[in-house]
Parts: structure tokens; C-alpha cells; sequence
């Protein structure tokens, strides 16, 4: 768990760094950080990016709700919402709507169209959104 903990916090970090941080010598570290990669407890390797300079300042949170739970209804949905390139995450969720859907935008006119695009997948009943003020937190990874 060090070094999963330790490459969340620090992705760049040296090999050498690491393994002085986890307390082992270098092969034994290089040996453990390719057995975590393997077995898909690392996925990959990636850059946290500001969403403000790159794209815009919106950052919305949109229910959705489908007409029926079908699943080719649900499959054509998951299909079509992965092609959007606004969409930074998409979870199938409890409650009373189907899917809770994480967009960045520029500005509100963007954010129109993405709704055009969102209410013509078919079988999209009803979209609500949320605008996030400010992140609290934002964490890469999960606890460990």
C-alpha cells in the first residue's frame, strides 16, 4: 500500500525515490510496482490538468433520466454519452434518475449544445443540472 499511496500523491517520482520513500532497494520496488501493474491495481499513469485554463470555468453535474431501463436503452446511453468529449466521468446510479453525468464547458452557450446533444440520444426523458461554485476537494485515486 506504500507505493500505491505514494505514486497517488506523486506520479513523477523517481524509481530511485520511491523505493528510498517505501524503505526497499531499488529492484525489489521496480519488481512490485510491475506486479501492481499486471494484476491492474495501477491502470496507467496521468497528468491532473486545470480545467479553468484549459476548457472554461463550468463545471456541471447532470441527472439523467431515462424513459426505460431496458437494456439496449441503457447500453445505447452509456454508448452514446462516452462520445462526448465534455463528459469527464459518468456513473449509473440509485435514486430517482438513471445516470449522474460530470461535464466541463466553457460558457453557457456551450453548455446549450451539450444539452441539444444530450436530450437527442434516444430514449433521454429528462436532464437536470447542477453547477459546481468552487471544489472542495478533489483527490486523484481512491483511499487506501
Amino acid at each position: 500500500m506504500k507505493i500505491l499511496h505514494t505514486l497517488v500523491g506523486d506520479g513523477r517520482i523517481s524509481w530511485r525515490d520511491l523505493s528510498d520513500r517505501i524503505g526497499l532497494s531499488l529492484t525489489p520496488t521496480l519488481r512490485r510496482v510491475r506486479r501492481l501493474e499486471a494484476s491492474g491495481y495501477i491502470e496507467g499513469y496521468t497528468a491532473l490538468l486545470d480545467e479553468q485554463r484549459l476548457v472554461g470555468s463550468l463545471s456541471a453535474f447532470v441527472s439523467v433520466t431515462l424513459e426505460k431501463q431496458s437494456e439496449e436503452t441503457l447500453g445505447t446511453f452509456e454508448e452514446q454519452i462516452a462520445l462526448l468529449d465534455e463528459v469527464t466521468s459518468c456513473f449509473m446510479m440509485t435514486g430517482s434518475f438513471d445516470y449522474l453525468v460530470r461535464v466541463v464547458v466553457r460558457d453557457l452557450d456551450h453548455y446549450q449544445g451539450l444539452v441539444t446533444k444530450l436530450a437527442r440520444i434516444p430514449n433521454v426523458a429528462h436532464i437536470n443540472s447542477s453547477f459546481a461554485l468552487k471544489a472542495i476537494v478533489r483527490r486523484p485515486g481512491v483511499p487506501i
